[in-house]
């Protein structure tokens, strides 16, 4: 091989390699970027919420039920931490039903546009045990910021989110991590009944969180922190806010939720919800619902686990017609039925979509 073959070899892997490391240098720095670009994002969400969210603290008596599942130490009144987050300039918050139960008194703290906090007495415009939701109202010499409610199927597994709240006291903290699970539905918070359908997150949720936002990279709410797990790290639970828009209009009109009531007891299938119970005398029984029979729509909300339709049930209201699509054998039908209030005696443990509780592998992550 001559000189100039010589060189033109060399000059060719000079290239080549010159090329590989330019690439590899342009993949990484691509990559370094994205990543600038998220954190960005993150903090802005972060700056932009946090004149909106609200750290909240109750002066609380304990039930004999919450002492004797241990949820309370004893009998006497303690101080509860959680948080919440505005949704009308005039003053209305939004939070956890858990966070101001049983409080005698209620106060919430806002963040003030220079930094320094300023603190309100709250009242409770309506709560609902069963979804964990409640309305609070501030009276505030100006128009408050708020954030807007977006929604649970904005986000997907291993979406960022960043979750506000007052953990063990430390108001207006920020953590950040990603959507773990979508429908996390076999946890119970400290066996407490009622509708969860929980999106999972491993953003850090602590005792004090319960109420916050929990907020996609556009700033909207997605979910409200709602629970943590006793026993793990990087393990959190909110509730989604679609759930929240549904009973908001009767906790403000009504100052809670009339829950309608179907009168039967169901189990997951196939292909809907089967009916394996229908209650003597109740409004299924009445309109000629049986045993079998597959429950696959609700108005037109489509259900295909119990909790949808004790969901769809339940927020639909006594008093109001339904209109059920079911299917006995291979025959389709459709029938209508007239709602009515909860009985006293399935008050605490609705019917409708009743099956055995999951372990309660998580709590509340209001603090008391």
């Amino acid at each position: 091989m001559g000189f100039g073959a010589g060189r033109a070899l060399l000059l060719a892997s000079l290239t080549y390699a010159t090329g590989s490391v330019a690439s590899q240098r342009f993949w990484v720095d691509a990559r370094q970027q994205r990543v600038g670009q998220q954190q960005t994002e993150l903090t802005r969400v972060a700056r932009r919420a946090l004149g909106a969210v609200v750290s909240i603290t109750t002066i609380q008596t304990p039930t004999s039920e919450a002492v004797a599942r241990g949820d309370a130490d004893t009998g006497e009144p303690q101080k509860g931490l959680g948080a919440g987050f505005i949704i009308h300039p005039d003053g209305y918050i939004l939070t956890s039903q858990h966070v101001i139960e049983n409080a005698s008194e209620i106060k919430a703290s806002v963040l003030k546009p220079g930094g320094a906090t300023e603190e309100y007495t709250a009242k409770v415009v309506g709560a609902d045990k069963q979804s964990d939701f409640a309305l609070l109202k501030i009276d505030a010499p100006r128009k408050l910021p708020v954030l807007k409610l977006g929604s649970a199927r904005q986000v997907e597994v291993a979406d960022w989110v960043v979750v506000i709240g007052n953990p063990f006291g430390l108001g207006h903290s920020v953590t950040v991590g990603v959507v773990s699970f979508k429908g996390r539905q076999d946890v119970t918070p400290s066996g407490r009944s009622g509708f969860y359908d929980y999106l999972q997150t491993d953003a850090s949720i602590n005792p004090g969180s319960s109420g916050g936002p929990i907020l996609d990279l556009h700033g909207d709410v997605v979910a409200i922190a709602n629970a943590v797990n006793v026993a793990g790290q990087g393990i959190g639970f909110g509730i989604p806010i679609d759930m929240a828009k549904v009973v908001l209009p009767s906790l403000k009109a009504h100052g809670g939720l009339r829950r309608g009531w179907l009168g039967v007891a169901v189990e997951d299938a196939r292909s809907g919800v089967q009916v394996s119970e229908v209650m003597d005398g109740g409004p299924a029984a009445r309109a000629g619902l049986l045993v079998g029979d597959v429950i696959r729509r609700v108005n037109q909300a489509r259900v295909q686990r119990a909790l949808a339709l004790r969901w769809a049930v339940a927020t639909s209201g006594a008093g109001h017609w339904v209109r059920l699509k079911i299917r006995r054998g291979d025959q389709p039908l459709t029938m209508r039925v007239r709602l009515e209030d909860i009985p006293a005696r399935e008050e605490t443990e609705p019917m409708e979509g009743k099956a055995p509780a999951p372990p309660p592998v998580a709590r509340p992550a209001g603090n008391r």
